[in-house]
This record gives C-alpha cells, structure tokens and sequence, in this order.
C-alpha cells in the first residue's frame, strides 16, 4: 500500500517560501549594522555636504578666495558675506571652502600612500615572517620613536612648505601602524585552509599574498584609512598653523588660524577664528564618527 500524503497545503506553503528566501548578503548585512550607528550615519551625511562644497566650491563660493577689500575688513558675518571677513577684507566663507579643497586633498591622497606603503610592508612582513619580518618591524620601531610632531616639522623644514611635500611626508610618516595592522591579519590568515591550498597546487607567493589573503584584510584596512584623513587633516591645521604647512595666499584651515591668533584680533572678530576651527573639528569629528561605525559594521564578531 502506498503511504498518505502527511503534508498539508500549509506546511507546503511554508516549504515554498523557506525555499524563495535568500540568505542575507554580507553586502546588506554591512548596511544594516552601519545604518544603526546613528552617529556614523550622521558624520557620513555631514561630510558628504563638505566635500560637495568643497568639489563645487567654485560655483558655490561667492567670491574669489584671495579677493580683498580694505573697506570691508573684519566685517561680522551678514548676508553679503555669511562668515564675515578677515583683516584683509576677504570672505571667511569662501576661504573655507578653498581651504576644505586643500585639508581633503591633503588627507585623502596622503592616507592612500600610507595605506600603500603600509599594506605592502605589513603584507610582506607577516607572510614571509623569520629574518624579513623582524627587519620590517624593527624599522617600524625606529619611525615610531621619534616624536610625529618633530618628525613633521623637521621633514617640512628640509622640503620647504608646499601641498605636494605635505602629502609625500604624511605619506612617508603615517604608514607604520598600517604595517602593523596588517602584519597582524597575514600572521592569522597564512594558515587558514585557502591559503594551504593555494600553497600545495603551486600558486606563486605574490599572487597568494595579493589575491587570497589581501582581500581577506580589506576590513580593517578601510577603518584605519577612515581614521588616517581624519588625523592627516588635523596634523596639516596644526603645520599649517605653526607656519610649516600650506603657504599664503593659498587658503588653508589651518594658515586661517594663524591670520587670528592674535589675542586682540580674537576678542574684536570672534568669528574670524571660530569658523575655520569649528570646520576643523567637525571634519575630524565625523571621519572619526565614520570609522567608528565601519568598525562595527565589518567587524565579524558582530554579525549574528
């Protein structure tokens, strides 16, 4: 005898759509732990606003960065000029947003030659590991010790002041922790199963390094690049501030600063420090707020 058919036109519903359901992609999952960093998601709004303005600050700005106006000096802000005006009569608002070009500049194209230089080494450190690896970490040892804020100003003296000597020494300088970081991962990751495999049907070193373990590091990489612009666009204010960094009449945050340092100058025109200041602390701020939550979100601990 045949057996009956036990399953009811419920639990074969039920069957069906378990079947038409589709995992979770790591993609969405990513999105869902983002979106719930309320600050991440509000520090990625806000500079998405900056560096638009700073993109298309040509058109935004309503005047010209270096234009002066004795007439108009040390202006408080209004509707001609919405941050006021410096001593020399020029635009607060519109040096802002010329000197957000140059800190963004600065910092994105610093932070991928560190993260470069960085990646290669801490790669190269934690594959190979033996005599290699304690020579790379031993001159990492060496670059650390010295004091980043003397090591800055030296190399700046050395080169003259000028942004693409800026980006080179920040490149040059702000890749040791990176290096770390991913020695790290490679030291954890060279023995996984696919890295063994790769290993025992003959694939080259390079091709295992670049294509098998390097995309399995990409994680942490990305969140320290989001913190590395962040503390590239404070270290350009500070040089920039002490006289080492971007020259006048090229706007800068930080050179901005420098123009308002005088004390007298500070209680007659408080807005004249106080916006440059307060861009840079909000930019720092929300590449900090966005690294956070890159963090959590690519973090595999928190992936339930």
């Amino acid at each position: 005898m045949s057996q009956p058919n036990t399953a009811t036109p419920s639990n074969e519903v039920k069957l069906k759509e378990n079947i038409r359901e589709k995992p979770e992609t790591m993609t969405k999952i990513f999105f869902e732990k983002f979106f719930k960093n309320k600050l991440a998601v509000a520090g990625g709004f806000i500079l998405t606003i900056i560096i638009l303005l700073a993109v298309f600050a040509p058109f935004v700005a309503p005047y010209s960065p270096e234009s002066q106006s004795l007439i108009n000096k040390l202006k408080p802000p209004s509707a001609q000029n919405l941050m006021g005006t410096d001593k020399f009569g020029r635009d607060i608002f519109t040096r802002i947003l010329y000197g957000a070009r140059v800190s963004l500049l600065v910092g994105f194209a610093s932070v991928i030659g560190a993260i470069t230089i960085g990646t290669v080494v801490g790669a190269i450190a934690g594959y190979f590991k033996g005599i290699v690896d304690a020579i790379l970490m031993r001159t990492v040892d060496v670059v650390l010790s010295i004091p980043d804020i003397f090591l800055l100003i030296t190399l700046v003296t050395i080169f003259q002041p000028g942004m693409d000597k800026l980006i080179l020494i920040f490149s040059l300088t702000g890749w040791t922790t990176t290096a770390r970081l991913v020695r790290g991962e490679f030291l954890s990751l060279r023995s996984r199963e696919f890295v063994l495999a790769a290993k025992t049907i003959g694939t080259r070193n390079y091709k295992i390094i670049f294509s098998h373990i390097l995309p399995n590091s990409l994680g942490p990489i990305i969140v320290s690049a989001t913190l590395k612009v962040g503390g590239v666009i404070l270290a350009e204010s500070t040089l920039s501030y002490l006289g080492f960094g971007i020259q006048p009449p090229i706007a800068s945050w930080g050179n901005m600063l420098q123009d308002a340092q005088n004390f007298t100058l500070m209680i007659q025109a408080w807005w004249y420090p106080l916006f440059p200041g307060l861009f840079i602390l909000i930019t720092v701020l929300c590449f900090n707020f966005v690294g956070d939550g890159l963090r959590d979100a690519l973090d595999p601990k928190n992936i339930k």
